[in-house]
This record gives C-alpha cells, sequence and structure tokens, in this order.
C-alpha cells in the first residue's frame, strides 16, 4: 500500500527516534499491571465485524445470558471469517458451518423473511445463538462457568460436559473455551484503558533495527530475501522475537488483541488501513506504531522500511497484540480458507448426548422464537478438521 500524504522527512525520523526504547519501556510498564477486562456482557468494539452484521450480532448476542456479542462474534470469525459462502470439504455450511441435520433442527428465521436459509448470514447468526443457547440449557446444572460450559459443550458435546463435571480433559475441548474466550476480549468494546504489552519494547527493537532494508512484497526477512520484509511480514516477525506468534496477513493480525482508540495508542500498537472502513475483511496494510502519530513502515515496492504518519484516510483503528488473544486467531490454509476447530466429541464420542431444548426468545427479543423440534446434539454444526473458505473481500494475499 502507498500511505498518501506519508511524508518521510528525516528530521520527524530523528524526533521519533531519540530516547525511544526508554519512553516505550516507561510506558509498558507503567499500563502492564492493568486488568484484563471480560467480554461476557460488553458491546461489540466498532470495525470488528463488517457493519452490516453488527447490529444482528449484538442483538442475537443476548439472547441467553451465557453468550454475549463479543463471543458470538468470535465463533463466526472462528467458522468461516464471516464468510456467509463458507463450505468446508465435510459439507458444514454457511457463515455459521451449520452441518444440514443440525440446521434442520436450530435453523432459525433471522430476518423474517419467511425462510430459514443456511446461506443467509442473517439466519446463521440467529442460529448460532439460538443453538449456543439451546447447548447453555443442556448443560444448566453443571458447577462452575456456564459460559465455558456451553463452549466445551459446543465443542464436546453436552454429555463429556455433564460427564465431567464441567470442562472436559480434553486438550482440543481446553483450548477451544480459552481461545473463543479470549478472542471474545478482540471483538469487545474497551470499557477501561487496555494494558500495554510488555513485550511491545522488544518488537519496536526488532523493527527499528530493520529500518532503511528494501521493501519486499511477501517478505518474511528469510535469507533467500536477502531479509527484506513486506509491511505483515514485518510485524509478524517483529511479535516472532518477543514469543508471539500473530498470523501471516495484515487482515488476521487486527484481530490479536483488543482495540485502543486513537487517542489511547501507546508505543507497539498495531495500526491498520482498509480500503472499507466498515469492513475488516478489507484490511490491507499494517505497521508498527512508536508514538508522536508515526509508526515504522513497511509501505511498498520501491520503498525502504521508514518511519511514517499514521493519519492518512484509510486508518482504520488498531490493535493492542497479546500472547492469548495471537494463540486464539484461527489458522488459514495455504489457500486462504480457515482450518475449523478440532473436535474431539466428533471422533472419540463417549456416549450419545442427551439432547439439549431449544430456548425461547426473551420476550423483549423482536426475533422470532427457535424451533422446538428435537435433534441430537451430537450432530454439531462443523466436524473436525473442517475447513472453510475465506469470506468475499477478505484478502489472502500478503500485505
Amino acid at each position: 500500500m502507498v500511505l498518501r500524504k506519508a511524508g518521510t522527512a528525516a528530521a520527524a525520523a530523528g524526533v521519533v527516534a531519540v530516547g525511544f526504547i526508554g519512553l516505550v519501556t516507561v510506558a509498558t510498564y507503567a499500563a502492564s499491571g492493568a486488568p484484563q477486562q471480560s467480554a461476557n456482557r460488553a458491546d461489540l468494539s466498532p470495525g470488528t465485524v463488517p457493519a452490516v452484521y453488527q447490529g444482528p450480532i449484538q442483538q442475537w448476542g443476548a439472547l441467553c445470558p451465557e453468550i454475549s456479542p463479543p463471543m458470538l462474534a468470535a465463533q463466526l470469525y472462528q467458522e468461516s471469517g464471516f464468510d456467509p459462502g463458507a463450505r468446508s470439504p465435510v459439507g458444514a455450511q454457511g457463515m455459521a458451518q451449520f452441518m444440514p441435520a443440525t440446521w434442520g433442527t436450530y435453523g432459525t428465521d433471522g430476518n423474517n423473511d419467511g425462510k430459514k436459509d443456511v446461506w443467509d448470514p442473517l439466519d446463521a447468526i440467529a442460529s448460532a445463538a439460538t443453538f449456543d443457547c439451546a447447548l447453555a440449557d443442556d448443560v444448566a446444572k453443571v458447577p462452575g462457568d456456564r459460559q465455558a460450559n456451553l463452549l466445551a459443550a459446543y465443542n464436546a458435546g453436552p454429555y463429556a460436559v455433564t460427564k465431567y463435571g464441567g470442562v472436559p480433559p480434553y486438550k482440543e475441548t481446553q483450548g477451544y473455551v480459552k481461545n473463543i474466550q479470549a478472542m471474545a476480549r478482540s471483538f469487545a468494546a474497551p470499557t477501561a484503558p487496555v494494558a500495554v504489552s510488555q513485550q511491545s519494547a522488544g518488537a519496536i527493537y526488532f523493527a527499528q533495527t530493520k529500518l532503511g532494508t528494501p521493501y519486499l512484497w511477501g517478505g518474511e526477512g528469510l535469507p533467500s530475501q536477502n531479509g527484506r520484509f513486506d509491511c505483515s511480514g514485518l510485524t509478524n516477525a517483529a511479535y516472532a522475537s518477543v514469543g508471539i506468534t500473530l498470523p501471516r496477513v495484515a487482515n488476521d493480525q487486527w484481530y490479536a488483541g483488543q482495540h485502543p482508540s486513537r487517542d489511547q495508542l501507546r508505543p507497539g500498537d498495531l495500526v491498520f488501513w482498509a480500503t472499507d472502513l466498515s469492513d475488516p475483511r478489507s484490511i490491507h496494510h499494517v505497521g508498527i506504531y512508536v508514538g508522536g502519530g508515526y509508526m515504522i513502515n513497511a509501505p511498498h515496492t520501491g520503498a525502504v522500511i521508514r518511519y511514517d504518519k499514521i493519519d492518512t484516510k484509510e486508518y482504520i483503528g488498531a490493535t493492542r497484540v497479546t500472547s492469548d488473544g495471537a494463540e486464539a486467531l484461527p489458522a488459514r490454509n495455504a489457500d486462504g480458507s480457515i482450518t475449523g476447530p478440532s473436535r474431539p466429541g466428533t471422533t472419540t464420542p463417549d456416549a450419545p448426548s442427551p439432547t439439549p431444548a431449544a430456548p425461547a426468545a426473551p420476550a423483549n427479543q423482536a426475533a422470532p422464537a427457535p424451533p422446538s423440534a428435537p435433534g441430537s446434539a451430537t450432530a454439531r454444526r462443523a466436524v473436525a478438521g473442517g475447513t472453510a473458505p475465506t469470506g468475499a473481500g477478505q484478502s489472502s494475499a500478503k500485505s
């Protein structure tokens, strides 16, 4: 990406660089003790989901107490990257990756058009919430964190949660619960100052050592590439140098932590640009903020890694990277498709799962009530190892 109006005056670069590591270190440790925010009842952070889906996710994310809009958004992103046309090789369909048998029970007319269409994103969002709440009801008597139990039931089946009296001792299920709750924080609107990562100073130090290096599209700093980078290759390597593994492309790195506002930016934050500010799937560029309105940037072919201003018209926001946030992000295949979460219950079920009862919509909920037909909880929405294509408009290219 060519950053418009982003001049690179040597004097400005010098001002930013002087005393910089000391500034970062002070800012990092001053804020590192701030408590981590719960996403359980938070609203969605602007820019984290495509604007056309923000209202429905906010609405249906309040269907029952065990779910929240950020949690529902995290699940949809894990399943398909918000792609309403996603189809896995094993038959899971739509944004929420329902298997046909499960859709037959839990499919919900989310937009009141008289149809329950697995390919309609509004129906998929409503049905995902409906299914979540059915599972929550099925494990309601199990002690412990009710949202964690719901997520465990989603991954391993209600029977496993009931059998073990909570999250079962399956590595895949424990990882799924941790990852969805961590990713939910990335979708939640901050209600308090966002804690600064202790790794940020080291990430900036790495990026500073690359100043003046020629840009290479697709560059990851490999010896075969003469140590050159593109924008997301640089941010990926900078955080890898401090032990945090980020996804390779910019629009996935967007979800590696919470999103501070422009006036709360701190050194080490990743800053992003998009062609459509209402749709994070259009994010195409990333840099590392260093303070004073500047970032370290690998801008475009023919340029070198340098300091640039961040205030240009395609700026969509920032992410404060955390280890948990980065670890929670779904993997992508070579073709850009998302690999769905592993579900041990689909391959090694302990026993047939009890039938979850579909919950009724709250009295103040304008949406239609979910279907009441019984269905097998083992016919869950996605199958272990299933994959789904990226969403329309989501770039799989390195930036």
